[in-house]
Protein backbone atom coordinates (compact mmCIF):
# COMPACT_ATOMS: atom_id res chain seq x y z
CA UNK A 1 0.00 0.00 0.00
CA UNK A 2 0.98 3.63 -0.49
CA UNK A 3 2.47 5.82 2.20
CA UNK A 4 0.30 9.04 3.07
CA UNK A 5 2.91 12.01 2.91
CA UNK A 6 0.44 14.90 3.75
CA UNK A 7 -1.15 12.86 6.96
CA UNK A 8 -0.28 14.83 10.16
CA UNK A 9 -2.47 14.11 12.75
CA UNK A 10 -4.77 10.76 12.79
CA UNK A 11 -7.27 9.59 15.47
CA UNK A 12 -8.54 5.92 15.68
CA UNK A 13 -11.34 4.87 18.31
CA UNK A 14 -12.57 1.23 18.48
CA UNK A 15 -14.39 0.26 21.60
CA UNK A 16 -15.53 -3.10 19.73
CA UNK A 17 -12.80 -5.66 20.73
CA UNK A 18 -10.96 -6.39 17.39
CA UNK A 19 -8.59 -9.62 15.98
CA UNK A 20 -7.52 -7.23 13.43
CA UNK A 21 -4.66 -5.53 15.03
CA UNK A 22 -1.60 -7.29 12.54
CA UNK A 23 -3.60 -7.60 9.35
CA UNK A 24 -5.20 -4.13 9.40
CA UNK A 25 -4.30 -1.89 12.08
CA UNK A 26 -0.05 -1.73 12.01
CA UNK A 27 -0.23 -2.07 8.33
CA UNK A 28 -1.98 1.03 8.43
CA UNK A 29 0.34 2.71 10.55
CA UNK A 30 2.96 1.96 8.69
CA UNK A 31 1.90 3.98 6.01
CA UNK A 32 1.89 7.15 8.29
CA UNK A 33 5.96 8.19 8.37
CA UNK A 34 4.77 11.89 8.40
CA UNK A 35 2.29 11.32 11.44
CA UNK A 36 2.96 14.15 14.30
CA UNK A 37 0.48 13.70 16.33
CA UNK A 38 -1.94 10.09 17.24
CA UNK A 39 -4.75 9.24 19.25
CA UNK A 40 -5.73 5.58 19.39
CA UNK A 41 -8.34 3.41 21.72
CA UNK A 42 -8.17 0.31 20.42
CA UNK A 43 -9.96 -2.94 22.14
CA UNK A 44 -7.39 -5.68 20.65
CA UNK A 45 -8.78 -9.69 21.51
CA UNK A 46 -6.38 -12.64 20.98
CA UNK A 47 -3.63 -10.13 20.50
CA UNK A 48 -0.40 -10.28 22.42
CA UNK A 49 -0.01 -11.67 26.23
CA UNK A 50 0.68 -8.61 27.45
CA UNK A 51 1.10 -5.17 25.71
CA UNK A 52 4.80 -3.83 26.56
CA UNK A 53 6.25 -0.59 25.85
CA UNK A 54 8.93 -2.27 23.27
CA UNK A 55 6.07 -3.68 21.25
CA UNK A 56 4.67 0.02 20.65
CA UNK A 57 8.29 1.11 19.85
CA UNK A 58 8.73 -1.42 16.95
CA UNK A 59 4.93 -2.04 16.42
CA UNK A 60 4.11 2.18 15.93
CA UNK A 61 6.22 4.66 17.18
CA UNK A 62 9.89 3.52 15.35
CA UNK A 63 7.64 4.37 12.05
CA UNK A 64 6.82 7.27 13.00
CA UNK A 65 10.11 9.24 13.10
CA UNK A 66 8.09 12.84 13.46
CA UNK A 67 5.42 12.06 16.29
CA UNK A 68 5.89 14.14 19.05
CA UNK A 69 2.15 13.38 20.49
CA UNK A 70 0.75 9.74 21.20
CA UNK A 71 -2.38 9.35 23.38
CA UNK A 72 -3.33 6.21 24.01
CA UNK A 73 -5.51 3.33 25.61
CA UNK A 74 -5.15 -0.11 24.25
CA UNK A 75 -6.24 -3.45 25.97
CA UNK A 76 -5.77 -6.71 25.30
CA UNK A 77 -7.83 -9.86 26.82
CA UNK A 78 -7.31 -13.59 26.73
CA UNK A 79 -8.96 -16.24 27.36
CA UNK A 80 -6.59 -18.83 28.19
CA UNK A 81 -3.42 -17.81 29.35
CA UNK A 82 -0.89 -19.79 31.21
CA UNK A 83 -1.97 -19.57 35.03
CA UNK A 84 1.65 -19.62 36.46
CA UNK A 85 2.82 -16.71 34.76
CA UNK A 86 1.45 -13.73 36.48
CA UNK A 87 2.41 -10.25 34.67
CA UNK A 88 1.94 -7.18 37.24
CA UNK A 89 1.47 -3.51 36.57
CA UNK A 90 5.60 -3.43 37.77
CA UNK A 91 6.93 -5.63 34.64
CA UNK A 92 4.54 -3.93 32.20
CA UNK A 93 5.61 -0.19 33.33
CA UNK A 94 9.28 -1.49 32.90
CA UNK A 95 8.80 -1.71 29.51
CA UNK A 96 7.84 1.79 28.83
CA UNK A 97 10.47 3.86 29.51
CA UNK A 98 11.38 4.60 26.10
CA UNK A 99 7.58 5.98 25.77
CA UNK A 100 9.07 9.46 26.28
CA UNK A 101 5.67 11.65 24.82
CA UNK A 102 3.00 10.95 27.67
CA UNK A 103 3.52 9.40 31.23
CA UNK A 104 1.96 5.74 31.09
CA UNK A 105 -0.11 3.59 33.48
CA UNK A 106 -1.53 -0.17 33.64
CA UNK A 107 -3.89 -2.41 34.71
CA UNK A 108 -3.71 -6.20 34.80
CA UNK A 109 -6.68 -7.68 35.66
CA UNK A 110 -6.77 -12.20 36.09
CA UNK A 111 -10.45 -13.33 36.07
CA UNK A 112 -10.42 -17.53 36.66
CA UNK A 113 -7.53 -19.29 36.53
CA UNK A 114 -6.83 -18.48 32.51
CA UNK A 115 -8.19 -15.18 31.37
CA UNK A 116 -6.74 -11.62 31.95
CA UNK A 117 -7.04 -8.33 30.30
CA UNK A 118 -4.28 -6.22 30.23
CA UNK A 119 -4.40 -2.08 29.57
CA UNK A 120 -1.92 0.24 29.11
CA UNK A 121 -2.74 3.71 28.75
CA UNK A 122 -1.12 7.39 28.38
CA UNK A 123 -2.07 9.94 31.10
CA UNK A 124 -4.13 11.56 31.43
CA UNK A 125 -7.07 9.62 30.28
CA UNK A 126 -8.47 11.71 27.37
CA UNK A 127 -10.93 9.43 26.43
CA UNK A 128 -14.86 9.01 27.46
CA UNK A 129 -15.52 5.32 27.82
CA UNK A 130 -14.06 2.61 29.45
CA UNK A 131 -14.92 -0.75 29.36
CA UNK A 132 -14.67 -4.41 31.90
CA UNK A 133 -13.04 -2.23 34.42
CA UNK A 134 -13.33 -4.60 37.78
CA UNK A 135 -12.03 -4.35 41.42
CA UNK A 136 -8.35 -3.54 40.48
CA UNK A 137 -9.29 0.38 40.07
CA UNK A 138 -5.41 2.21 39.73
CA UNK A 139 -4.94 5.53 41.78
CA UNK A 140 -6.03 7.41 39.22
CA UNK A 141 -8.43 10.22 38.15
CA UNK A 142 -9.93 9.56 34.86
CA UNK A 143 -11.55 13.05 34.38
CA UNK A 144 -12.67 12.83 30.89
CA UNK A 145 -14.19 9.28 31.53
CA UNK A 146 -18.47 9.85 31.03
CA UNK A 147 -19.16 6.36 30.32
CA UNK A 148 -18.23 2.90 32.44
CA UNK A 149 -18.70 -0.64 31.74
CA UNK A 150 -18.16 -3.08 35.06
CA UNK A 151 -17.62 -6.31 35.33
CA UNK A 152 -15.70 -8.75 38.10
CA UNK A 153 -15.84 -11.99 39.14
CA UNK A 154 -15.45 -11.08 42.79
CA UNK A 155 -17.92 -8.93 43.93
CA UNK A 156 -17.73 -5.01 44.51
CA UNK A 157 -17.99 -3.90 47.75
CA UNK A 158 -19.20 -0.19 49.53
CA UNK A 159 -15.10 0.68 49.44
CA UNK A 160 -15.02 0.01 46.01
CA UNK A 161 -17.98 2.18 45.23
CA UNK A 162 -15.97 5.33 47.00
CA UNK A 163 -12.75 4.85 45.25
CA UNK A 164 -14.50 4.38 42.23
CA UNK A 165 -16.63 7.86 42.24
CA UNK A 166 -12.97 9.19 43.31
CA UNK A 167 -11.50 7.80 40.40
CA UNK A 168 -14.67 8.52 38.01
CA UNK A 169 -15.76 11.90 39.38
CA UNK A 170 -17.80 13.09 36.33
CA UNK A 171 -19.39 9.67 35.37
CA UNK A 172 -22.75 9.85 32.82
CA UNK A 173 -23.42 6.61 32.03
CA UNK A 174 -22.67 3.28 34.30
CA UNK A 175 -23.48 -0.47 33.35
CA UNK A 176 -23.15 -3.33 35.94
CA UNK A 177 -22.74 -7.07 35.44
CA UNK A 178 -22.10 -8.75 38.58
CA UNK A 179 -23.66 -11.82 39.54
CA UNK A 180 -21.72 -12.41 43.20
CA UNK A 181 -23.02 -10.24 46.42
CA UNK A 182 -20.48 -8.88 48.63
CA UNK A 183 -20.37 -10.77 51.68
CA UNK A 184 -21.98 -14.10 50.02
CA UNK A 185 -20.24 -16.19 52.47
CA UNK A 186 -21.68 -17.71 55.47
CA UNK A 187 -18.56 -16.21 57.20
CA UNK A 188 -19.05 -12.93 56.11
CA UNK A 189 -22.82 -12.31 56.29
CA UNK A 190 -22.43 -10.29 59.92
CA UNK A 191 -20.49 -8.20 57.84
CA UNK A 192 -23.08 -7.09 55.17
CA UNK A 193 -25.08 -4.04 57.37
CA UNK A 194 -21.74 -2.95 58.73
CA UNK A 195 -20.51 -2.39 55.33
CA UNK A 196 -22.20 0.62 54.21
CA UNK A 197 -20.77 3.93 56.30
CA UNK A 198 -21.86 7.36 53.99
CA UNK A 199 -23.81 8.06 51.08
CA UNK A 200 -21.84 7.25 47.46
CA UNK A 201 -22.41 10.54 45.50
CA UNK A 202 -23.26 10.08 41.72
CA UNK A 203 -23.36 14.08 40.95
CA UNK A 204 -23.50 13.68 37.25
CA UNK A 205 -25.10 10.19 36.29
CA UNK A 206 -28.13 10.23 34.41
CA UNK A 207 -27.99 6.36 33.00
CA UNK A 208 -27.71 3.55 35.27
CA UNK A 209 -27.81 -0.19 33.75
CA UNK A 210 -27.83 -2.77 36.74
CA UNK A 211 -30.15 -5.26 34.52
CA UNK A 212 -27.30 -8.16 34.79
CA UNK A 213 -26.53 -7.80 38.39
CA UNK A 214 -27.71 -9.79 41.75
CA UNK A 215 -30.53 -7.70 43.85
CA UNK A 216 -27.98 -6.59 46.27
CA UNK A 217 -26.82 -3.62 44.11
CA UNK A 218 -30.21 -2.86 42.65
CA UNK A 219 -30.63 -2.21 46.48
CA UNK A 220 -27.30 -0.39 46.66
CA UNK A 221 -27.97 2.11 43.93
CA UNK A 222 -31.65 2.29 44.59
CA UNK A 223 -31.53 2.98 48.29
CA UNK A 224 -31.11 7.06 48.94
CA UNK A 225 -30.07 5.98 52.31
CA UNK A 226 -26.93 4.20 50.49
CA UNK A 227 -26.37 6.09 47.17
CA UNK A 228 -27.52 9.49 45.98
CA UNK A 229 -28.87 10.32 42.02
CA UNK A 230 -30.04 13.36 41.88
CA UNK A 231 -30.17 13.63 37.94
CA UNK A 232 -31.07 9.84 36.93
CA UNK A 233 -33.21 10.03 34.17
CA UNK A 234 -32.49 6.34 32.77
CA UNK A 235 -32.68 2.97 34.49
CA UNK A 236 -31.97 -0.29 33.10
CA UNK A 237 -33.18 -3.41 35.58
CA UNK A 238 -34.69 -6.38 36.07
CA UNK A 239 -38.26 -5.89 36.57
CA UNK A 240 -38.42 -8.67 39.28
CA UNK A 241 -35.60 -7.47 41.21
CA UNK A 242 -37.22 -3.67 40.92
CA UNK A 243 -40.34 -5.04 42.57
CA UNK A 244 -38.56 -6.58 45.26
CA UNK A 245 -36.45 -3.67 46.20
CA UNK A 246 -39.03 -0.92 46.06
CA UNK A 247 -41.58 -3.30 48.03
CA UNK A 248 -44.05 -3.27 44.92
CA UNK A 249 -43.18 0.91 44.59
CA UNK A 250 -44.38 1.65 48.04
CA UNK A 251 -40.83 1.72 49.61
CA UNK A 252 -39.80 5.57 50.65
CA UNK A 253 -35.91 4.86 50.36
CA UNK A 254 -36.25 4.15 46.92
CA UNK A 255 -38.41 6.66 45.74
CA UNK A 256 -35.94 9.90 45.95
CA UNK A 257 -33.36 8.02 43.60
CA UNK A 258 -36.15 7.14 40.90
CA UNK A 259 -38.10 10.36 41.14
CA UNK A 260 -36.42 11.73 37.66
CA UNK A 261 -36.41 9.03 35.70
CA UNK A 262 -37.80 9.72 32.87
CA UNK A 263 -37.11 6.22 30.89
CA UNK A 264 -37.47 2.72 31.97
CA UNK A 265 -36.11 -0.49 30.49
CA UNK A 266 -36.55 -3.88 31.45
CA UNK A 267 -35.66 -6.72 30.10
CA UNK A 268 -39.30 -8.24 29.39
CA UNK A 269 -41.60 -6.61 27.03
CA UNK A 270 -45.01 -5.71 29.91
CA UNK A 271 -47.76 -3.60 30.32
CA UNK A 272 -46.72 -2.28 33.35
CA UNK A 273 -49.46 -1.50 36.09
CA UNK A 274 -50.46 1.72 37.71
CA UNK A 275 -47.96 1.28 40.35
CA UNK A 276 -45.22 2.00 38.54
CA UNK A 277 -46.53 5.20 36.69
CA UNK A 278 -47.20 6.87 40.20
CA UNK A 279 -43.72 5.95 41.59
CA UNK A 280 -41.80 6.58 38.71
CA UNK A 281 -43.94 10.51 38.60
CA UNK A 282 -41.37 11.58 35.27
CA UNK A 283 -42.42 8.66 33.12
Amino acid sequence: MDPLPNLECFSLTCYKSTQDRDSVVLPLFHRMSHLKELNLYIYILGGPTFIAGTQLDNAILIHMPRLHTFTFYIASKHGSVDPDVRISNVDILSTCKNIQYRQVACMVDYFFCKRMICRVFSLPVKFHRLEDIGNNIPNIVFAAVTHLKLWDKDPFKYEFFIRLTQAFPFLKDLSIKIIQPPFWKSRERHLYEKDWCSIVQYPYLVSLNITCTHIHYVEHFLNDTKTHLPRLTELKVNYVNLEIVTNNFTRAETRRNCAKIKQFISEQSMIYPKDVYDYFLSL
